[in-house]
């Protein structure tokens, strides 16, 4: 990372050094909170964890190469380095607010409630064709993983491509406060985190938090074929940008062509002119994508042949619609999280293929009141547009379940409680040659399931 002595993290979080007075000029290599990701002169970060507490690692990780810990607790007599704080939490997220700030690099934040992960790749990929890019691994998108991504960021990255992701009001407040971002893209309001958000306004105001810490002068682009984003005025005065499939708007698509789970060809229609490209990774949802990296992309003055180089050059995640062929199945491995809309987008995908389809669908999580329904809803949609296997595992899924026999499409329909309980039964429901759609939140840990499958 970047030149942050300990005498300026000290003073970023407000917290009282102790240790070698020769030390507080030096500067850190890096910020962790895993005591085995330790490198020489890192600054270990003591988070109390669920299971874990960090603090019971700080000696382990100073042995290490540690050049200083930073701890809510007096760690009394010793011969190192240590900054004591209130809350590592809170001064994790002033720190990384300060190194932002001193970074001369553009930030693009992305949020949303569905495509987040596919959007932040597609964006990186397109601007990796003109810039050195550090984007969003894994799903280092919250409070304690965006300053992580933030203390990654490096004298040679031009521009940080950012996932926000939020559950509650304010959270993304904070993660706008450390991200600074210079370009805000939202995808959509959806129906996640109903929970704690109540409703699609709800999810509208707590995602447009986002300008509150964006650039004055910066961009924002919003999915204009979303209701809610469409008729939104932001606060800031800024004037969305808008992609989407009406032909009204800034960025547009035409002429486009279903390759089945080949991926998808467009004719894509800028304020300035038009091209064509070819999208690997099959669904429509790829195409909203590629506008928006197309959007993201003029704003950061790409070219047209930059940006189509980079929207061809994507390829697919672990979990994210990544297509997975084995010798006996076909298998969308989609399996990373859920919600109703990317639920019934990952059918859709699957309704392309020329094979006998199997979606095997776990729960989804945060959906509040109407969880039940909106399983059932999934459901019915699966059995509407042919899926001819439907397995559903979990607890809400067998509203899930009810939803796809409701319909009398003669989709074929097994409910299990547990992975444990599908595994058994696994060779009597699944035959050589299937396409099959796996998919739930990721609490449900269906990776496992993937593993399973590509050894059928």
């Amino acid at each position: 990372m970047k030149h942050m002595t300990l005498k300026e993290i000290s003073k970023a979080c407000q917290g009282t050094y102790f240790g070698p007075e020769e030390n507080l000029e030096k500067s850190v290599s890096s910020v962790v909170i895993d005591s085995r990701k330790v490198q020489k002169d890192s600054l270990f970060i003591a988070i109390r964890g669920a299971r874990v507490d960090g603090h019971t690692f700080i000696t382990k990780t100073i042995e290490a190469g540690a050049l200083c810990a930073l701890s809510e607790e007096n760690l009394g007599d010793v011969d190192f380095s240590y900054i004591l704080v209130d809350s590592c939490e809170q001064a994790m997220k002033a720190i990384a607010e300060h190194y932002r700030r001193s970074l001369d690099i553009k930030v693009v934040g992305i949020s949303g409630s569905v495509g987040k992960t596919s959007t932040k790749e597609m964006i990186a990929s397109v601007l990796s064709q003109k810039f050195n890019v550090l984007k969003t691994e894994g799903n280092f998108n919250n409070e304690i993983g965006l300053p992580l991504t933030i203390f990654n960021i490096r004298e040679e990255h031009e521009v940080a491509v950012l996932e926000m992701g939020i559950s509650h009001f304010g959270e993304m407040t904070r993660l706008a406060k450390m991200a600074r971002p210079d370009i805000c893209v939202l995808t959509n309001i959806g129906c996640a985190h109903l929970e704690h958000l109540q409703s699609r306004d709800g999810i509208l105001k707590a995602k447009t938090e986002m300008f509150q810490y964006m650039n004055p002068n910066g961009t924002i682009i919003f999915n204009g074929d979303d209701d809610k984003l469409i008729s939104f005025v932001p606060e800031n005065k800024i004037k969305p940008i808008y992609f989407g499939f009406d032909d009204s708007l800034n960025y547009h698509a035409d002429d486009i062509e279903d390759m089945g789970m080949h991926g998808t060809t467009a004719k894509f229609i800028t304020p300035s002119s038009e091209f064509t490209a070819h999208i690997t990774i099959p669904g429509e949802h790829m195409v909203y994508n590629a506008l928006a990296g197309i959007a993201v992309g003029y704003a950061l003055g790409m070219t047209d042949d930059e940006i189509k180089k980079g929207i061809e050059a994507l390829v697919p995640l672990a979990g994210r619609n990544h297509l997975i062929e084995t010798e006996n199945l076909t298998i969308i491995d989609d399996c990373y999280n859920a919600n109703p809309a990317s639920m019934k987008a990952s059918l859709d995908v699957l309704a392309k293929a020329d094979t006998r389809t199997v979606a095997i669908l776990g729960d989804m999580f945060e959906l509040g009141d109407d969880a039940d329904a909106m399983h059932y809803e999934v459901g019915a949609h699966a059995a509407q547009i042919g899926i001819n296997v439907v397995i559903s595992i979990g607890e809400y899924t067998r509203f899930l379940s009810s939803g796809a026999k409701n319909q009398n499409k003669g989709t074929e329909v097994h409910h299990y409680a547990t992975k444990a309980d599908f595994f058994k039964e696994m060779k009597n429901v699944i035959k050589p040659h299937d396409t099959i759609l796996i998919k739930a939140s990721h609490g449900m840990e269906f990776p496992e399931i993937v593993e399973k499958c590509e050894a059928f």
